[in-house]
């Protein structure tokens, strides 16, 4: 009985471990996303998300799909560094969905001279040939 119970805690162990290294990799891609929009590196930003045609981004009511006309649009609506500001992500939650993606539930603080830009964001993140990207996004 007493292996059992050792077989049991190492498996929970095993499965901590991944789910903290799955989250501190996670968290690395938001910082790197971060650092790169605060440095008005609007394409370096985008390195966050899924190259594909089939990425989701939600919102005010709208679906862009496609990591090209997610870029477009950021370059549409984000021209220079006062409209870029200094962001700040707070992460209220991450959690597995499944094997290979997380979601995550959090905040965007923008602080700009043309004025700040606060709301919220649903992030999906899906492992992708062994990196961390967002294939899903909706903000308000």
């Amino acid at each position: 009985m007493k292996s059992f119970y050792c077989i049991v805690l190492l498996f929970f162990s095993i499965s901590v471990f991944s789910q903290s290294a799955d989250e501190m990799a996670i968290r690395k891609v938001m910082q790197e996303q971060q650092d790169a929009w605060n440095n008005y590196d609007i394409e370096g930003f985008m390195q966050g998300y899924w190259k594909s045609d089939s990425l989701q981004f939600y919102s005010r009511g709208y679906i862009t799909k496609g990591w090209q006309q997610t870029l477009d649009n950021y370059k549409k609506n984000y021209t220079s560094k006062a409209q870029t500001g200094q962001l700040t992500f707070k992460l209220n939650s991450i959690a597995p969905i499944e094997n290979g993606s997380y979601y995550i539930m959090g905040q965007y603080l923008l602080k700009r001279t043309v004025g700040d830009a606060n709301g919220e964001f649903i992030i999906i993140f899906k492992k992708i040939d062994g990196e961390w990207k967002i294939i899903a996004d909706m903000s308000t």
